[in-house]
């Protein structure tokens, strides 16, 4: 009952009629996390990764934090075989530090190694230039790339269409924030770099005039309830330990006052989800006013061995986003053949073979979708990117999320505009702010373009 509840809550929240826009192409994307906890699920983390690579609609992978299990060393020979694990996907795949990957290498049971010194090791190798991980890889623009955030290789931007990825490092275990006092310049540096990244996101995004913020970290940042802030709480003898998230949640606000466009939030669970994931809109300003544009999916598969994440989008329907669980066919064909070098097809990703069905979870609510304006062009044939199949829903059962609103009638780029996206009757955005980008070309944009790429300003 929950789900649906959060389910008609985003519908609310992403529900204006679709305005004219270009539409980019019909896409998927597949989210991972906590699948090796030791070296014996290698091969099953392997097994995992090549049948995502096999669907053809996906078009990148991102491993949403730990990468090693609790009780494993944090030990150089260890990240070396996980990076080659996740570089042989097929896929572009986008690595989102989590905590057991740096924050819990202190502890005994996994080496007692400084937990900074093996964030900085993740660093130089998992994120050592300006390509993702993946045998295909994807064009990022790192956070380092600014002089000023030289170390935070980790935080990412892409963009696919009218969409904007982001990428943080925000860990599960409150934020790496440590109650002794005088040890916390990790956290407070980091809190400043995590909160310039997503102030430079809603910028980028509006500029750009993308449709939608995707955001991806590993640590659960929301609570589901809501507790008023204790002014008096200084008074008290025992007081609560620190939020390492407050921050996060005020940056994260800000950037929904920015960018008036739907902006999703997906992060891992430790929680038991019925149907492996959940959709709620748990984020509020200092004041306790739910933020109606912002929606969050909390996933946590029931085996993560064996199962992902999937969401496919296609803006040429009434409910752009379907979320869905789905499982490793039972039958995985093997994978074909690579041309040895120098020989014809060498350096060309070979054709798949054909995908077995794959199921997902049962009994997942559909979201009601909302009227689409008739004169949206549909995707043309020849549009980059893989599509959908035509017809009906994309296979599976999971969630639809109804269509994101244009980001409003301006045509400049680079000069922000007046207020845009003002509330609408059911909490959501009316959508007031520019139009279309690329020079009103209006041609979606692939991977690696240079719209994923360098600053705007």
């Amino acid at each position: 009952m929950r789900s649906v509840i959060g389910a008609l809550m985003l519908a609310s929240s992403l529900g204006s009629p679709l305005a004219a826009h270009a539409q980019p192409p019909r896409y998927a994307f597949a989210v991972v996390a906590n699948v090796v906890t030791s070296q014996s699920e290698e091969a099953a983390a392997q097994r995992l990764i090549d049948a995502i690579g096999r669907d053809p609609q996906i078009t990148s992978i991102v491993y949403d934090g730990n990468l090693k299990g609790a009780h494993e060393a944090c030990a150089d020979h260890l990240y070396e075989r996980r990076h080659d694990l996740l570089a042989a996907a097929r896929a572009p795949l986008i690595f989102v530090p989590g905590e057991r990957d740096w924050v819990t290498c202190g502890t005994n049971g996994s080496g007692a190694y400084d937990p900074v010194e093996r964030l900085d090791y993740l660093r130089q190798n998992f994120f050592a230039d300006s390509n993702s991980l993946g045998q295909n890889p994807l064009t990022l623009t790192r956070e380092s790339e600014v002089s000023r955030f030289r170390p935070y290789r980790e935080n990412v931007r892409w963009q696919y269409g009218d969409t904007v990825f982001i990428a943080l490092n925000v860990p599960d275990g409150n934020n790496h924030y440590l109650n002794a006092g005088g040890r916390n310049g990790e956290f407070e540096d980091r809190v400043i770099a995590n909160g310039f990244w997503l102030e430079h996101a809603a910028e980028y995004a509006k500029r750009r005039n993308a449709r939608a913020i995707i955001i991806f970290m590993q640590g659960n940042a929301l609570p589901e309830h809501y507790e008023r802030p204790d002014r008096f709480a200084w008074l008290r003898l025992h007081r609560p330990p620190r939020d390492g998230y407050l921050e996060l949640r005020r940056s994260l606000v800000k950037l929904a006052q920015t960018f008036r466009g739907p902006v999703i939030i997906v992060n891992a669970d430790d929680s038991k989800l019925a149907r492996g994931f959940t959709i709620d809109q748990p984020l509020r300003n200092e004041k306790g006013v739910r933020i109606e544009n912002v929606t969050r999916i909390a996933f946590a598969l029931h085996d993560p061995l064996t199962q992902w994440l999937q969401v496919d989008v296609d803006m040429a329907r009434g409910t752009p986003l379907h979320v869905s669980v789905r499982d490793v066919p039972k039958h995985l064909p093997p994978l074909p053949m690579q041309p040895a070098p120098g020989m014809p097809g060498a350096g060309q990703s070979p054709s798949m073979p054909e995908m077995p069905e794959v199921s997902s979870m049962p009994d997942v609510t559909e979201i009601p979708g909302m009227p689409q304006s008739p004169d949206v062009a549909p995707a043309t044939p020849g549009t980059p990117g893989p599509a959908l199949p035509s017809g009906g829903q994309p296979a599976g059962n999971g969630v639809l999320m109804p269509a994101w609103p244009a980001q409003g009638s301006h045509s400049d780029l680079h000069g922000l505009s007046g207020p845009n996206g003002q509330a609408g009757p059911n909490g959501g955005n009316s959508g007031n702010g520019v139009n279309s980008e690329s020079g009103g070309t209006g041609q979606p944009l692939p991977p690696g373009a240079p719209a994923s790429g360098g600053f705007a300003h």
